[in-house]
This record gives C-alpha cells, structure tokens and sequence, in this order.
C-alpha cells in the first residue's frame, strides 16, 4: 500500500514523465489493501481490495513485475537484481519492502494446518483448509489476531484466542478497554485465554495439527492453528548490500526517508525513522512516501520541508463488529496525568480521557462506543472547551452539551490518513468553493482514506458554509420548505392522502393553488404509496389524483425504452422459477415479438412492447402466476440467491428459500429509490449480498445482515448491521431497517448514500433497530405488517378493472387499434442469425454472421 501511495506522490510531482519507473513486487499480484484483508471473508474479492489502478500504471509508464522480488542489491554498481535474474540499475532505489509475520519458536509450528494472516493467499489457504476443520486457534490478540478468530468463525470453526499479555489489543487498550472488548468478544462465541502462551503444537501420523499445550499446562483440541503474533520489518535485503540496520530491526532513514547510501530510500514498515520508531500503520507510511517522493522530485536545490520525525499512532478500529479506538497518551505514561472514566460493563462501553493537571487533553481509549474519535483526537495537547467529564458522558445521562466541530482548532488534524488539518478543509470551501463532502474530498483528499473523519468533514463544510452566509435551503423543492422526512411525519401524522391537501396546508404560500413541480409530485405520490396502508390510503399508484403524480414509469407500470417501447419484467422470486412458467415467458416473447434478456438480478425482461400491447402481456403472465416485478417503481426490484444448502457442497442454509420468503414480504413496496437484495448461502458469497441495499449470507450459526451497499455509479459495500440471527431475527431487523429508511431518507437516496449521511452513521442506525433506542421498533413492525397484509399485484389490479385499462392506448385519438401508419421497428430480432448494417439509401446492406440482427 505504501509503495503504490509513493508511485501516485512521484506521479503527482511529475517524476514518472520524466524517469523510468521499475517496481518489483513479491506478491502474485499488485498492490492491495491489506488493511481490510479480511472483508475477504465476508465477500469481498482479491479484484475489490486492489489498490492499484492499471490505468494509471499504463498512463505514467510504470513498469510492474508481480511475482518477482528484488534478491540482491550491488549498490557500487547501482543495480537490482530479480528473482527471474533480470537486472535492473537504478539512479534512485526504494525499499518498501513492508513486513513479515512474526512465528513464536513453538515446537510443531511447521505442522500442517499452521499458518500465518498476512497476505491474500495465506487467507486463501486457511479458507481451504478450514473446510475439514472443526476447531481452530489463533496465537495473538491484536488487531489482526482478533480478525483471524472473526474469520475461523465466519468459516464454522470454533475459534480460540490465545494472547500472551494479560489483555487484548495490549498496544492499543489499557485493562479497563481490554476487560470490555474481552466481554464483547466472548459474547460472540469466541473463547479467550489472556496471560499465557503456547508451549507446544502436537501433531498426528499425518503430520496434521492435532491440538496446542498452553504454558499454564492445559490443552485446546485443535485442527488449526493461525500465528498472528506480531510482524518484524523486511530488511533483509538492506543487511545484505550493507545499509544500517536499527539494533531490533528496521532499515535507519534520516527526516527525508534516505538510508544510510543517499541513493537509497526506505519507507513504510520496513524503516526505522528517525525517532527511532518502526511504525505499523499505514498513515505514518504514507507520510513517509510522501516525504520521499518530494525529496527525489527536487532536481535542484535542498529540501526544506519538516521531513518525517514522527506520526500520530492514533487508531480507530471496528473488530468484530466492536468500536474500538485509541489516540496520544492512551496508558498514561506522562508524569502527573490524571485519567477520567466511564464504564458501563452490561452495554460492553469504556471510556478513558488522560488528561494533565492543567486540563490539557493528552490520550485516550474508547471501547464500545467511539462516536466521539473524531472529536478527540484533534483536541488531543490542547485544553478542550468543555470538561472531561462532558466528552465521555453518554447522551440523555447528565452531561452538558456536547463539543461540536468547531471548536476545533484549524491547525488539528482532522485526517490523519492524510494530514489535512480543520483549516485546509475550510480552505477547501472558502478559497475552492467546495460547497459538498465529496468535492471537500477530491480537493484534500481527506476522507479518503481510513473513512473515520467523514462525519466530522461533513459538519465542518456545513459550518463553515454557515459562516460564508451561504444559505442551504432544507426545503424538498420550491413548492415545500420542508425536507422529504418531514413531509412524510405530516402525511403520516396527518393521515393526508392527497398531494392537493399537502400542498395547500404546507406548502411555500407562492406555491399554494398550483400543481407542483417535477420534483415534489413524483416524491410525494412515493410517500403517499409508502404509507397507504397506515394513512387509509389506496395502495394502487393509478387511483384517482395519485395517477398524475407518478412518473412515466409507474405511469405505464412498465420501464420507458429509449424507442419509446416499454419492457415488461415479471417477478421472480430469489430466481427460482419452473419449466412451465419458463414456456410462458418463451411464448409471450415469440407471439409479440419482444427481445428477451436475463436481468442482473435474476429475471427474464422482456423488451419491444407497446403500450397497447401490455395489457395483453401481463394478462397472460397473470394467468400463468406471474405478478409485476416492480422494475418500473422506486421499490423492491429483486432478491437474488444462490442455490444454498440444497444443492452446493459448500451452502450451510438454504439461501433460495429465504430469498423467496423476503422477495414475497418487500414486494412492492414503494421507498425514495429502488431497492436491491441477495442471500448467498455460504461466506463465499455468490449472490453478491454485500453490493445490496440489504444483503444476507448464512452462516453455520444463521445468517449475518449486511445494509447499505450499492452496485451502482458509485459502488459502496454494505456494513454488516447483525450476525448469526435465527429467521425470524432477521426478518424483524429487515423490517425495521427498511421501515426506519423509509421513513428518514431524502429523496432519490439510495441506502448507501443515506447511511454515510445520517447523523450517526451505522451505529446510530444499528442503535434504532436493533437495540431500539428511540422507542420506535413496535411502530416500525406494525407498519410493515400492514404493508405485508394489504399487499395487491398492480398489474392484476389493472386487468380487472375496465376503467383502469382505457389509459393503455398508443394514441388517445384512436384507442381502438395502433395507427397503421405507425410502425415500430425491432431494436434487435432474435430470429436472425446476422446483424444487418444499413448503411445509407444508395449503399448495400453488409451482414456480420454470427450476430443478432438489428
């Protein structure tokens, strides 16, 4: 990750357009993001963790060896030699060679079934071998310890926990954070044994790890055993050309990142800066490339800048589904400090500021509940504006009024990914007239890193929008002052069933009498269609007034072509579908003359329909046991499956069943933008549940909720809300979720888009509907059971209804038969075998063979 961070600062500076640029790279592939190594488990492919971009390779000429490491360096000569035997000289050389996983000299650490957690194909390996394991043991309680466990867990594998120190996350908690993220963890399922270490690994016949004696004498019964014990900085290669080595290890570099050769560089985890640390982060490596980048692209001249001395070790983390975070003096080593702590052991919180006699802020742990990081992290050597007490004290239990932003100092740092301080964001808006989060982002690049200061960003481009008089207008559109949310508190509380009494009761007085606008009709007939069960409303979007709200799509209850056809896609449920209904579909596609496509979620859309024509469509698909797949609404479009338990060797629940069961529950259900849905029946995720706006994937335990991921223009993976939940667990966390979305989310808002705005994010969404803490879940249930219970097909609807049917006309002047004079040309005639080219009236047809014709 550092490496490729140094290619994208030497591209920024100019240095690849005028230097070639050679990189060798150990690993079968490039570079990845190896802080999120194990979202591979939950899904996430080697592809999506790839932080390097071909493009940008191919754009700066950067020329990539994967699966060929450097062996040996001959500095006198200045050249690199591969493992291939190609040799490459250098004017400049690099090291960011990273790190390797430190084994513990354990007797049978070599046994089969030992591995380490450090790269894609180490998970790759433990993923094949857990499939005949039953129990595993992880040796290491950090972060990546803590990972691993998740990860034997995730795969059915009992997972123990053995750390050598008296607590997790011994760097980064004191025993009062570890004491709380133990509970956590074991609540989990996962067994935790802190102060001792492991004596010996036995093996069987085979070979094959068989179980681990403890130092305190007992034994754990094991198949598998994962060291994640720490790692040690890669300078071997430095040893050997004779560069300085720190006494524990690390290639020594100077403030500008140069080794003891001027001509050579070490960044990352692989150097020793010049505090003597050897940092395992990737921000402080960053830095370092960044450092050095600028030092090699001066030409001429000296480098004046600060350089690297130093780096903020602060982290914020999320094991397991746990908060956890810890900034400066997190133990309390200054002389004279004095600590302030909340704990609440039953909600799995703790909270620790050091703060000196002065009041200064100097550390801190938060466990359970790190909502206030973002905060107090920048705060971290200055006297905050408010008392210690205030920033750990939960909201509703006494405390004074929270800090917000702006109390910030603009030399904090806000981005520590980054190093972008409160005042270069306000820069962003005041000099760049950024006015929104993601062009704050794209001009610093903060937030695009770790993600934890995002919220924080988000409130400083409003305050400081705020300050410039910028005036951002809440309101819905220029018909209504009122957000979409709170439009639909006063349809709900209302019982409004009309757009024309929405408007005169609460609409802008300059907009009362009107018609409203191409924004508000559409959102409020979604809002009317959203609520009718609760409100008394009629649930079919064609009733009366209702009819005019809608967009061409619901117009239609079919999808707009670009040829001013229409398609039709009926429902199928979590794709499962029989070989009769199958001959239907085939049949209405051959008798009008429609183009046949399998969809993206697992339906067959038919296209080529006229308006006319759809009447007569759906009344045959009707009558086969088809209903309206909704593809045209701002709804539940599809619920994807695999084929589960039932039918892959791999499935551990029968994904098709429950895909079923929640497509036929969400059906038609009306919300600010469509919604998409999978279960996979396993962790290896065929469904692709985590690009959905609600996604599950079994486990051997239940099944795990993920929420808020989009496949879209800006793809998002969803965040895992729950685990291991029975059926009916998931089903009532489903509901409530998509309820409490309805009910808050702005217009056109995907999910994705609503859980990074919502104050709160995940945690305060997970807060609602899981733990209920804004009293709602009851109200939320019940109206998803009158939605359930109040349920119509609208396409079934329309057909038995004659005064329904008379809008399905090409043209309103001759409804009783399509203008011959009119005729609709195929957009592609799945009859023929060659794609005819018309090119032009006085030119021959020249034919492709092989493709469709068009």
């Amino acid at each position: 990750m550092v490496g490729q961070r140094f290619l994208e600062a030497l591209a920024d500076r100019g240095v690849t357009a005028r230097a070639r640029v050679v990189v060798l790279c150990e690993e079968p592939r490039p570079a990845y993001d190896r802080v999120q190594l194990t979202s591979y488990f939950s899904g996430t492919t080697p592809e999506e963790l790839s932080v390097t971009d071909e493009a940008f390779l191919a754009a700066h000429g950067v020329e990539l060896y994967v699966g060929d490491p450097a062996v040996s360096v001959d500095r006198a000569a200045r050249t690199v030699t591969a493992r291939s035997g190609q040799s490459f000289p250098y004017d400049t050389l690099v090291l960011a060679t990273g790190s390797y996983p430190f084994v513990p000299p354990v007797p049978g650490k070599d046994s089969r079934g030992c591995f380490v957690y450090r790269t894609i194909e180490d998970l790759l390996a433990i993923e094949e071998y857990a499939k005949g394991a039953t129990s595993g043991v992880v040796v290491g309680g950090g972060l990546l310890g803590l990972e691993a466990a998740g990860a034997l867990r995730g795969l059915g594998v009992d997972a123990h926990i053995v750390e050598f120190n008296d607590r997790l996350m011994a760097l980064q908690v004191d025993a009062g954070g570890g004491a709380a993220l133990r509970r956590k963890i074991e609540d989990m399922g996962l067994t935790v044994h802190t102060g001792v270490g492991g004596q010996e690994i036995t093996a069987g016949p085979d070979g094959a790890v068989t179980g681990m004696v403890l130092s305190d004498g007992s034994v754990i019964d094991t198949d598998l055993v994962i060291f994640s014990a720490g790692v040690r900085p890669r300078d071997q290669l430095a040893r050997d050309c004779g560069l300085d080595v720190g006494e524990r290890g690390g290639v020594v570099v100077d403030a500008h990142c140069r080794t003891s050769d001027p001509a050579v560089f070490a960044i990352g985890e692989c150097a020793k800066a010049v505090d003597g640390m050897v940092y395992g982060l990737v921000a402080p490596g960053y830095e370092m490339a960044a450092t050095a980048a600028e030092v090699i692209a001066i030409e001429e001249g000296v480098f004046d800048g600060d350089g690297f001395t130093g780096a903020d070790t602060s982290t914020k983390l999320k094991l397991l589904g746990v908060d956890v975070a810890s900034f400066g003096d997190a133990h309390g080593t200054a002389e004279g400090c004095l600590d302030v702590v909340y704990s609440d052991s039953r909600a799995g919180v703790y909270k620790k500021l050091v703060v000196a006699k002065d009041g200064t802020l100097l550390g801190g742990v938060l466990v359970g509940d790190a909502e206030a990081y973002g905060l107090l992290r920048p705060l971290t050597g200055t006297v905050p504006p408010a008392s210690p007490e205030s920033l750990v004290l939960p909201a509703g239990a006494g405390a004074p009024a929270q800090l917000g932003p702006s109390a910030l100092p603009d030399d904090a740092v806000v981005c520590s990914c980054h190093n972008v301080t409160k005042g270069a964001i306000r820069g962003a808006v005041t000099e760049h007239q950024c006015t929104t989060v993601p062009e704050v982002k794209k001009c610093t690049k903060a937030g695009t890193g770790c993600g934890s200061c995002v919220k924080v960003l988000g409130q400083l481009v409003n305050d400081e929008l705020a300050a410039q008089g910028v005036e951002v207008d809440p309101g819905l559109c220029g018909c209504f002052g009122q957000t979409r949310q709170e439009l639909y508190e006063i349809v709900r509380a209302l019982r409004l069933t009309s757009f024309r009494e929405l408007l005169d009761g609460h609409g802008r007085e300059a907009a009362r009498g009107g018609e409203g606008c191409e924004v508000c009709r559409p959102t409020v007939g979604s809002l009317i269609a959203s609520l009718a069960p609760t409100i008394g409303a009629s649930g079919y979007v064609l009733d009366g007034e209702q009819a005019a709200l809608q967009d061409t799509n619901d117009h239609f209850l079919a999808n707009l072509q670009k040829n001013g056809s229409y398609s039709v896609v009926p429902r199928v449920p979590g794709g499962e579908i029989t070989p009769d209904k199958l001959i239907v579909i085939g049949e209405v596609a051959k008798e009008f003359g429609l183009y046949t496509k399998i969809t993206g979620g697992q339906r067959i859309d038919l296209f080529g329909a006229r308006v006319d024509q759809l009447p007569m469509i759906w009344a045959r698909l009707v009558d086969a046991g088809f209903e309206s797949g909704h593809a045209y609404g701002k709804a539940l479009r599809t619920v994807k499956s695999c084929v589960g338990q039932t039918w892959c060797r791999y499935g551990v629940q029968d994904s098709v069943r429950m895909a079923i069961d929640l497509e036929l529950r969400y059906r038609g259900l009306r919300a600010p933008h469509k919604l998409k849905s999978a279960v996979s029946g396993c962790q290896r995720e065929c469904a692709e549940a985590q690009s959905k706006d609600f996604g599950v994937i079994a486990t051997a335990s239940g099944w795990n909720l993920y929420v808020g991921g989009n496949g879209g223009a800006t793809p998002r993976h969803a965040d895992l809300l729950a685990q291991d939940l029975s059926d009916a667990g998931l089903v009532r966390l489903i509901d409530r979720f998509l309820m409490f979305y309805i009910r808050t989310a702005d217009r056109l808002e995907r999910t994705s888009v609503w859980l990074e705005r919502i104050e709160g994010g995940l945690d305060h969404v997970r807060d609602v509907v899981v733990h209920d803490s804004l009293g709602i879940c009851d109200e939320l249930e019940a109206m998803m059971a009158e939605h359930v219970a109040g349920y119509r097909d609208e396409w079934a609807e329309t057909l038995n209804d004659p005064e329904r049917l008379r809008r399905f006309v090409s043209f309103v002047n001759a409804p009783d038969a399509p203008d011959p004079s009119v005729r609709f040309v195929p957009e592609r005639d799945q009859t023929k075998p060659d794609l005819a080219i018309l090119a032009g009236p006085d030119l021959p047809v020249r034919t492709l063979e092989g493709a469709q014709s068009r």
